[in-house]
């Protein structure tokens, strides 16, 4: 740290050590920046998640050197659909710009080995520290500090910057008024994990239609969609997702749901109440730059904490570690400048990078939640795509936001083209 540079507990305080905060800390101890990172729980610890993880993922995994080939990583192929009475298995494509295989890890041990990774490259983790709101300059209103309670204890940490990593609820970013956006997509999953012979599957499983059977033993097709995926642990993770743009959004009870539609499975996948390893859990999937600007005053936003979540798949963690990165390198370069005003105008750039990078991109998803959300829609593309698999692999590239920018094919073409053209979220 510079001696120009106020009196500090560390350059810059990250607070959350999910996969947003511990690959932002761990880049920018990279750059030789003394790093604290808050985690308000300790490890082991659960978040609710489907546990897969896509080839955006593999791919900052492997940037960072997490050992991906340890026990405990279990791969995949790529995606089975499963909806209008078809099963069609789509390979992960293959890219130059990601690898063409995904992952599997629970968020039990995943976040914790992030946050190792993190120590590794010289970040000062502490556990049990619940941030409870900014220390601000009384002068500028930047903030250059965090209160906290640590085992129930008040303490004060003060740094240079502060990154806000601390999720959809992120205390710190209400705390500076930034408030969520109404006209952004919001989703709902909830997961549970079962006892399977399922549990060694190579594809992550998606089923497009999700049916309930009635008393009167009618078929009934609920909202949303839902998912399948073998932990290699013995257990299969099974969740659901439903979004804020279907009309059956506020009156369901998502638990419910889940049992009523796992009640379906065949017996001898063991989707049943007796072999339940745990209870059913919910969590908010804050999408499509729900929270904005990503900067202000001091803080800078990462993965959930910005709304930072894929509105076509529901995918966050690839996000979270790619915004991470972004956040790190424009911290990097701001704290480098010259002056104080030098280093506000590099980080009032952040959003920009962002909206750049991912702007058009989540807006295109933003009108395709839209449109599955009316009744009906959802079962139209699904009877009318899964027939052909050259259009579904179309689509694989394009929830999945998988695309090579240069040397790609007419579909990666097509996709970067409409992301290009459509207004930034």
């Amino acid at each position: 740290m510079s001696e120009s540079a106020p009196a500090a507990d560390a350059d810059i305080i990250v607070v959350g050590a999910g996969p947003a905060g511990s690959t932002t800390a761990f880049y920018l101890a990279q750059a030789g920046y003394d790093v604290l990172l808050l985690e308000k729980t300790r490890f082991p610890r659960e978040k609710v998640c489907g546990d897969g993880l896509t080839p955006r993922a593999v791919k900052e995994l492997i940037a960072m050197g997490v050992d991906i080939d340890a026990p405990g990583w279990i791969r995949n192929k790529g995606l089975r659909v499963v909806g209008g009475g078809l099963r069609l298995e789509l390979a992960w494509p293959e890219l130059s710009s990601f690898p063409d295989f995904g992952l599997v890890r629970t968020r039990l041990d995943f976040d914790q080995i992030l946050a190792a990774n993190a120590e590794r490259a010289g970040v000062r983790l502490l556990q049990g520290v619940n941030v409870t709101g900014p220390v601000l300059d009384e002068r500028s209103g930047h903030i250059v500090g965090v209160t906290a309670k640590s085992d129930g204890e008040p303490v004060t940490y003060r740094s240079r910057l502060v990154v806000a990593a601390d999720g959809n609820s992120t205390r710190l970013s209400l705390s500076m008024g930034l408030h969520k956006r109404d006209d952004r997509p919001m989703g709902v999953a909830v997961r549970t994990y079962f006892t399977s012979p399922r549990h060694d599957d190579d594809w992550l499983e998606s089923w497009l239609e999700l049916w309930d059977t009635e008393p009167d033993g009618s078929a009934r097709l609920l909202p949303g969609y839902g998912w399948v995926f073998g932990v290699g642990d013995g257990t299969s993770n099974v969740g659901l997702g439903l979004l804020n743009t279907s009309e059956a959004f506020q009156n369901l009870d998502y638990r419910d749901l889940l049992r009523r539609w796992v009640r379906n499975m065949p017996a001898e996948w063991g989707f049943t109440e007796e072999n339940m390893t745990g209870p059913v859990r919910g969590a908010a999937l804050p999408m499509a730059f729900n929270r904005q600007p990503h900067y202000t005053r001091g803080l800078v936003l990462v993965g959930d904490a910005g709304g930072m979540i894929n509105p076509f798949n529901g995918e966050g963690i690839a996000y979270a570690m790619e915004t991470g990165r972004v956040a790190a390198d424009a911290i990097t370069t701001a704290l480098s400048a010259g002056t104080p005003a030098q280093r506000e105008r590099v980080l009032r750039a952040y959003p920009k990078t962002l909206k750049d990078a991912y702007g058009g991109y989540f807006t295109l998803g933003r009108l395709f939640v839209e449109a599955i959300g009316k009744p009906g829609v959802m079962g139209f593309l699904t009877r009318h795509g899964l027939p052909h698999p050259t259009l579904m692999r179309f689509a694989l590239k394009l929830l999945a936001n998988l695309t090579d920018d240069r040397r790609g094919d007419a579909s990666d073409r097509i996709i970067n083209a409409l992301s290009k053209v459509t207004p930034p979220a």
